[in-house]
């Protein structure tokens, strides 16, 4: 029988507060094989750990229990601990009293029974723990961004400073994502391309980085340090080696009716285009949706002008696969689609804009070459209207929108209304607003000055209803702080709309096998220790794919995903985690069920000679784990319709006796 020592945490009031923890010390303390049980103040701490090896020594300790919060707080701690007295780690418990009891449960007495069955559930799983040995796994020494905005940008360049190689891969075809559409940057009014356009170069010419653009991964197999990814690169129709960005056949191309994805299509583009004039790589694509030549063979301008021979109209997709060490989701946002909220008329009126339809309006390289004119007529309007919240801080039931605060909203509406007034001195601005949110270093200030020295109307409530009339969007809303109606004739209307994480996130994280909450913005290890950490090991996430965020705060996660991915390739080898599958090939029929579960391609299929009662011998087929490659998710031992497989650390044995632990109260 195992000799157990059970330590039980006060965790200040956040456990004893609710749980008397003496009395389950005390409750554990007869239960068989238990030799040893007390309650300390706070077991993480550096006294309650030495506690704990003390223990371990004095009382000869073959197992632990540890009643505290949740493991992925502190069980790699109490594990440390215990194998600094030389108890192999895999022999301790944890039993989750704080947010599976003492956050949940209000009446001390209805808390301390479930803090005591869960602490004898630990103890009988305990029982039956074996002494674990972690295996190695190599390191491939190179990392992979998923996504070419800013965040990817930065986080490839500090990855790539470090010494390690990086590719980028971007669905577009150019890296610069939402950053190189904006016109200025908040607080500082600073022009974004001349932010961004030197982080763009300085990734083309790093030897470390290669950029994949028009490029989107289609497959991740493999585990932490070592996955395997398939990088679709669609067709251009342009070899990127020969072409020199010079711009003729886009000049000379006749198809010029394709709407202008970078403008939002505002303007129209031709059939072959360079984004903008800044784009990395500075390479055309042609637009098959749109190109007469490959549409119907009828044409071929582009290849006629091209002096370089760039132009490749038989060139297919390829698929190329790569090996990574650490992967990086940096899929960046989208505004949401404003259409459904129908009061605004923004399907309706040409008039009526979001917030980044107004950053290519006002940006010199827009399609207005920077005037502000309004898009029905081109004629320059002298009454704006801001509208907040368009999609944010929705009720849940409203489909339309969000529920959260889309963070950037208020600054980038008191950036716009500042640029306006600035620009324009006679064009009055109003900004109908729920509540203005400007936490951050200058941002307060920032908005006092758009009200202070601007001269921008802010009011207090919502808009209603916009409607066109000669002319004029006739603009009805409240007043909350004077409790009056107002009707203001408006020349344009702008909408700051919420923003959402991009659509591909969604696909992406099932390949990564990375978690998503409900509004599909993939979710931390941990809020506050491991931010940049999906729960996935070796899967980091940068920028607004995992939050809504502004572009400092971009930045810095992005230096901060680098730098987890830097610690991770800077080792040769991996310690594996030893709570992997593994098949009894006497119970295995060979059906191939826990194969095609398997996420990580662990489970591959052997024929063996086994001796069969009869003292004949027979060839069956069972199924082998290949332990380097298995993570411990468990898939395959729910799928083996005949038991034949288990998981080490968690066996059907382990947790049946957990369960009888349970029912015996």
């Amino acid at each position: 029988m195992q000799k157990i020592g059970v330590f039980v945490c006060h965790c200040g009031t956040n456990i004893a507060g609710t749980v008397d923890v003496k009395a389950v010390a005390e409750a554990l303390s007869h239960e068989p094989g238990v030799v040893f049980s007390t309650d300390y103040q706070y077991m993480c701490s550096e006294s309650g750990q030495s506690l704990m090896r003390n223990a371990i020594r004095e009382n000869g300790l073959t197992g632990v229990v540890v009643c505290s919060c949740s493991p992925r707080m502190h069980e790699a701690t109490f594990r440390k601990a215990a194998a600094a007295e030389g108890l192999n780690p895999y022999m301790v418990e944890i039993a989750n009293i704080r947010e599976q009891v003492s956050w949940i449960h209000k009446d001390m007495k209805e808390a301390t029974e479930k803090a005591i069955i869960l602490a004898r559930a630990a103890v009988a799983k305990v029982h039956l723990n074996t002494p674990l040995v972690a295996g190695q796994s190599p390191v491939t020494k190179r990392a992979l961004v998923i996504g070419g905005g800013i965040a990817g940008i930065q986080t490839a360049l500090d990855i790539a400073e470090a010494g390690f190689e990086v590719d980028i891969v971007e669905k577009s075809p150019t890296i610069g994502g939402k950053m190189a559409q904006i016109d200025k940057t908040f607080p500082t009014l600073d022009c974004a391309a001349c932010i961004l356009t030197p982080k763009m170069v300085d990734a083309a010419q790093n030897d470390k980085i290669t950029i994949y653009s028009y490029s989107e991964v289609e497959s991740v197999k493999g585990f932490v340090g070592n996955f395997r990814v398939g990088i679709r690169r669609k067709a251009r129709y342009v070899d990127e080696t020969k072409c020199t960005g010079c711009g003729l056949c886009t000049e000379k191309c006749p198809q010029k009716k394709v709407p202008n994805e970078f403008n939002l299509g505002l303007d129209n583009r031709r059939a072959i285009y360079i984004p903008f004039a800044q784009a990395v790589p500075k390479v055309a694509t042609i637009d098959a949706d749109y190109c007469n030549m490959l549409k119907n063979g009828k044409c071929g301008v582009c290849s006629k002008v091209c002096g370089a021979g760039a132009i490749d109209y038989t060139q297919k997709d390829e698929v190329i696969e790569r090996e990574y060490g650490a992967i990086v989701a940096a899929t960046g946002f989208n505004p949401i689609d404003v259409k459904p909220f129908g009061e605004y008329g923004y399907a309706e009126y040409p008039d009526v804009v979001t917030s980044l339809e107004l950053e290519r309006l006002m940006n010199a390289a827009g399609p207005t070459a920077g005037t502000l004119l309004r898009p029905s007529d081109k004629t320059h309007p002298h009454t704006l209207v801001f509208v907040q919240c368009v999609g944010s801080r929705c009720d849940a039931e409203n489909t339309k929108g969000k529920t959260y605060c889309s963070k950037i909203c208020c600054m980038y509406t008191a950036k716009h209304a500042m640029l306006v007034r600035e620009k324009y001195p006679d064009t009055e601005v109003y900004v109908f607003y729920i509540d203005v949110r400007t936490p951050g270093k200058n941002f307060d200030e920032f908005y006092r000055r758009a009200v202070e020295q601007y001269g921008v109307h802010y009011i207090k409530g919502a808009v209603g209803k916009v409607v066109e009339e000669n002319g004029k969007l006739k603009v009805q809303a409240s007043d909350l702080l004077s409790g009056e109606q107002l009707h203001i004739d408006a020349d344009m209307v702008v909408l700051a709309a919420a923003i959402e994480p991009d659509k591909s996130a969604r696909h992406l994280a099932t390949m990564l096998t990375a978690s998503m909450d409900t509004n599909d913005f993939f979710t931390e290890a941990h809020a506050k220790l491991r931010p940049v950490e999906s729960p996935t090991a070796g899967i980091y996430l940068s920028g607004a794919c995992q939050g809504p965020k502004d572009i400092p705060d971009t930045v810095a996660q992005a230096g901060a995903a680098a730098s987890k991915v830097i610690g991770l390739l800077a080792k040769d080898k991996l310690t594996c985690n030893p709570c992997v599958a593994h098949s009894d090939e006497m119970m295995c029929n060979g059906c191939s069920s826990c194969e095609k579960v398997c996420p990580y391609g662990a489970i591959s299929y052997v024929d063996k000679e086994f001796r069969m009662p009869n003292r004949t011998t027979a060839i069956r087929r069972v199924a082998q784990v290949n332990e380097a490659v298995c993570q411990g998710c468990g898939a395959c031992t729910v799928a083996c319709p005949s038991g034949a497989m288990d998981l080490k650390g968690f066996s059907n044995s382990q947790i049946m006796a957990e369960v009888d632990a349970i029912c015996k109260m």
